[in-house]
């Protein structure tokens, strides 16, 4: 045994070669559970990463091949499709659970047993039988014939097999009915074979006859022969006397075949007949005569079925003096190095198919546009030649329609890599793993958060302006005309120049099976530190920043209601454009993109820079804060409590305490009202209790939970009428002491001083099956962007009903706009884009939200 292992030596270099992976499985064709079918680790990062891949039967090595010759044959043709460039995955069955890619001791295990009774040869139909005993617990082991292998190679996803010879028609196939399985599998069984043809003692012409009926397409390699002289090989003889269906010339045509038939989704097999090596042939007049005398004793002996093969075989062998084992090998070894080469020529036709297909989705999604349609590019002089002022003209915001809402945020291409198991490894993988390639569906979308959020608001009937950053670059370009083609206008997309190093933002979401987020990474690099790009101005080179890119942009002029921020600027630019907003009297909503960037709103600010005395003053508290509306899950609302409560001593600032004081929380604790508002769960994450010790600097945070809903947490004006409206009770959990007292009756008054706070849990507006959701990517920044919408829709001084400030007003449309907010995060959650174009529907309630009827806030 020591002798024999060593003989699998070059087998045994492969880190993997042995490993088994007990996955689960699922296929096309065969119903199966991991205690039917193994994939190994080899063969399943091979597919993961789309390696060339050969199958192998195993077959020839227990009822072929005797021990121990059969072992060091597996050790040489598994060498042979390494050496070569592809990876072996050998087939059999052991203990009655189907192998995909056989193991060293796997190997040894079934090939010790050839030849014995509880070792047969496994076909189609006999999966289910030798697998279905195993389960009974009757371990049968078993080789599989070109026909089991298929089915396995199949069930795993692998396109190539090659092998040595095919069964076909017998001869006398007419009254017998022996007809092998292989040929019908060829038929309904999409894997590309590799053979030296049929085996020269079956009635070659009918088993062609028979794979043309099949629809199964023949082709034999021309080895440098002229096609019209190409025959079908009979095995052992290069030339049978029957000319080849078709004649292929180099793998790389054989390649091309398969691509294309896979392609058009053609779900039979291919015949590649490959000849014996000339210095092996045996010459056809020679091997006739063998043929037919071996022929006549199976028959004299009245030797039929599965018995006929193997005896026929051996006859051969003793009658040509043991010259066709020899040529056995040979013709199976030069069949699987071109077997190998086909592989390895799929792979690379593949690859390239791909990434042209990747192209053509870019070209389709984000056609090329010209760069002179470009806005000029922001960036430094040349150290070549003067610095010269800008070619783009300022834009006039006289000339330019007001916008409601002014979005500042990433504006990016994305990819979303959603995992897509591989076959044979089983429905219940619904993750993809670590330090390896995963097998994904890739799609190409236009995204980032700003863009999101605009897109959203705009679609349901918001003028918007997107102010961002592209890099001049391809992918630039085409994101400026697609936005314009969708009527998102670019007057406030700045370009930046070669000159910046910077490139147009980049994200790329992970999901598993489930489309569930597992990871994801964003290049948004062109956002951040906005301070280290020059730009020029009039001759005037100055560092970047929200005042020197968007000079012309003046919110006060544009109308603007609201101004979203989202967390991928860095916190200086980020603090730069809240008080942008702030003085030009916007109010102000924050997203926080990620557990990551979360924390920027609270970050503490650098006081070097030549804008940080605008810049970096604090956030403002209620009632003059300095954002008026967050939407942060859970695990960013944990981040951000926990940024304010480390940066600077935030949450022990004496302005902070006052809001706090003032909410009238009761000394022996609120649990009791938040596990009443919320749940217990809830509460015991910290998740109510984080909401509120934030409320001062946000006075509204509606807290996304994904299944259970979303958590609006608000500080009430006094004066609001929730404060005594029965219905809103519940939802009340503090009263302020001072909410009630007679000083609190002006308009003035209630607008600066603190009613209480209100907590509600919205229930989810439609729980998702796994099945129908389609991309996470963009569900949140689509909730934001039709709540902003619904908000600017009724911020003007007519929508507001008597008896109501502005503030109170907008704090209960806030309540009003849930829902609405979360059925577009539904549809978004169903479709493949960023923000789903069906959102467009909801424009008309947006739209009746804008209505100046005081009656639509009764039920308030």
């Amino acid at each position: 045994m020591t002798v024999l292992r060593s003989s699998l030596r070059a087998f045994s270099r492969s880190p993997l070669a042995g490993k088994v992976n007990l996955c689960k499985t699922s296929t096309r064709s065969l119903s199966t559970n991991s205690s039917f079918v193994h994939i190994s680790d080899h063969v399943q990062e091979a597919l993961q990463s789309k390696k060339p891949i050969v199958a192998l039967e195993t077959t020839i090595y227990t009822h072929g091949f005797p021990y121990p010759e059969n072992i060091a044959l597996a050790s040489h043709l598994e060498s042979i499709v390494r050496t070569n460039g592809a990876v072996p995955a050998t087939i059999g069955i052991l203990d009655g659970v189907a192998h995909i890619g056989m193991g060293v001791e796997e190997i040894l295990k079934l090939l010790e047993r050839a030849g014995q009774q509880d070792t047969i040869k496994v076909s189609r139909r006999d999966l289910g039988y030798i697998c279905g005993l195993g389960l009974a617990g009757r371990k049968l082991n078993g080789g599989t014939t070109v026909a089991g292998t298929m089915v396995l190679a199949h069930l795993a996803g692998i396109k190539v097999f090659a092998t040595g010879g095919l069964g076909g028609v017998h001869r006398g196939a007419e009254s017998s009915m022996d007809i092998s399985a292989d040929l019908t599998e060829l038929g309904r069984t999409p894997v590309a074979v590799i053979s030296s043809g049929c085996k020269s003692f079956l009635d070659i012409p009918r088993t062609l006859e028979y794979l043309e009926t099949e629809g199964v397409g023949v082709a034999t390699f021309a080895d440098g022969r002229p096609e019209k002289e190409v025959d079908f090989p009979a095995f052992w003889s290069r030339d049978s006397g029957f000319k080849s269906p078709a004649v292929v010339r180099t793998e790389e045509e054989a390649a091309a075949i398969i691509h294309a038939q896979s392609s058009l989704g053609i779900s039979s097999g291919l015949l590649f007949a490959n000849p014996i090596p000339t210095e092996f042939s045996i010459p056809k007049s020679e091997m006739d005569v063998i043929i037919t005398q071996a022929l006549n004793e199976a028959d004299q002996k009245g030797i039929i079925g599965k018995d006929n093969t193997p005896f026929i075989l051996s006859k051969i062998k003793e009658l040509s003096s043991g010259k066709s084992i020899p040529a056995n090998r040979a013709l199976i070894e030069a069949n699987v190095r071109r077997g190998t080469a086909v592989a390895l020529a799929l792979a690379k036709l593949e690859e390239r198919a791909e990434a042209g297909q990747r192209v053509r989705s870019t070209q389709q999604f984000f056609p090329a546009v010209p760069k002179t349609d470009l806005p000029t590019s922001v960036s430094s002089p040349s150290s070549s030649e003067p610095a010269r002022p800008s070619q783009q003209p300022p834009q006039s915001t006289r000339d330019t329609p007001a916008a409601d809402v002014i979005v500042a945020g990433s504006l990016a291409v994305d990819l979303s890599c959603d995992f897509a198991p591989l076959q044979g490894t089983g429905s219940a993988d619904f993750s993809p793993k670590l330090h390896t390639s995963n097998p994904s569906v890739i799609s190409q979308s236009l995204g980032g958060v700003g863009h999101n959020i605009a897109s959203a608001a705009h679609a349901v009937g918001a003028s918007v302006r997107l102010c961002s950053l592209v890099g001049d670059d391809l992918s630039g370009r085409a994101v400026l005309d697609n936005l314009s083609k969708r009527g998102l206008g670019t007057e406030s997309i700045k370009v930046l120049g070669p000159e910046s190093g910077r490139r147009t933002a980049q994200y790329v979401a992970v999901n598993d099976a489930k489309k569930d987020l597992v990871l994801a990474m964003a290049d948004m690099s062109i956002l951040e530190n906005l301070g280290a790009i020059p730009t020029s101005s009039e001759g005037i080179t100055s560092p970047g920043s929200v005042k020197s890119l968007w000079n012309s942009l003046d919110l006060a002029a544009l109308q603007a209601k609201w101004l979203v921020a989202d967390a991928n600027w860095d916190p200086l630019t980020l603090s730069e454009w809240i008080n942008k907003g702030k003085s030009a009297g916007a109010r102000v909503a924050f997203e926080p993109v990620s557990v990551a960037k979360s924390a920027r709103l609270f970050a503490k600010l650098s006081t070097s820079s030549s804008s940080s005395s605008s810049a970096s003053k604090p956030l403002g508290v209620f009632p003059n804060q300095s954002v008026d509306l967050a939407t942060p899950n859970n695990f960013e609302l944990a981040a951000m409590h926990s940024a304010a409560r480390d940066s600077e001593q935030i949450l022990e600032r004496q302005d902070w305490w006052e809001v706090i004081d003032a909410m009238g929380f009761s000394d022996s604790g609120s649990r009791p009202q938040l596990v009443s508002a919320t749940s217990s769960a809830l509460v015991d994450q910290g998740v109510p209790q984080q909401a509120i010790q934030l409320l001062p600097f946000i006075p509204c945070i509606l807290t996304k939970l994904g299944a259970q809903g979303v958590l609006l947490t608000q500080l009430l004006s006094a004066g609001d009428p929730r404060l005594t409206d029965p219905e809103s009770a519940p939802f009340v959990i503090s009263r302020s002491s001072s909410s009630s007292s007679a000083e609190q009756t002006s308009p003035a008054s209630r607008t600066t001083h603190l009613g209480g706070v209100y907590m509600r849990l919205f229930p989810p507006a439609e729980i998702v099956p796994d099945t129908e959701v389609v991309s996470v990517n963009g569900v949140g920044d689509t909730f934001l962007g039709v709540l902003i919408a619904g908000l600017a829709a009724r911020a003007t001084p007519r929508s507001v009903p008597s008896g109501l400030t502005p503030d109170i007003h907008l704090s209960m449309e806030t309540e009003r706009l849930v829902d609405l907010a979360q059925r577009a995060s539904v549809l978004t959650l169903k479709s493949k884009e960023a923000v789903s174009p069906a959102i467009v529907d909801l424009k008309g309630e947006i739209s009746l939200q804008g209505q100046d009827n005081e009656q639509l806030f009764s039920v308030l």
